[in-house]
């Protein structure tokens, strides 16, 4: 089973999220329509602007938190190397 583990912003170099999910477009759309209670939902907290793929969901867990640990500015390298322009991935079809 693959799984994705993701970076939502509130908005170009806004406040940021990262989480690990089986199905993403799922958890987007409640992400999006604020059916999830929580720090995304407080900070309003819902643009895809980052997803990578894994094979396994221990892996993207192991990813996940290597991402966490990383400083802002090595994540916000990291989304504009594959997005500078801060997309939603969503709008583009992607997920």
């Amino acid at each position: 089973m693959s799984a994705y583990v993701y970076i939502l912003a509130s908005d170009r170099n806004g406040t940021l999220y990262i989480g690990v999910s089986s199905d993403l477009p799922r958890l987007i759309y409640e992400h999006k329509n604020g059916l999830l209670d929580g720090f995304t939902k407080t900070y309003d907290v819902t643009r895809l602007v980052y997803a990578e793929q894994h094979d396994r969901i221990d892996e993207a867990i192991a990813r996940e938190k290597q991402l966490k640990s990383w400083k802002r500015a090595w994540k916000i390298d990291l989304i504009e190397r594959s997005n500078p322009e801060w997309r939603d991935l969503t709008e583009d079809g992607l997920f």
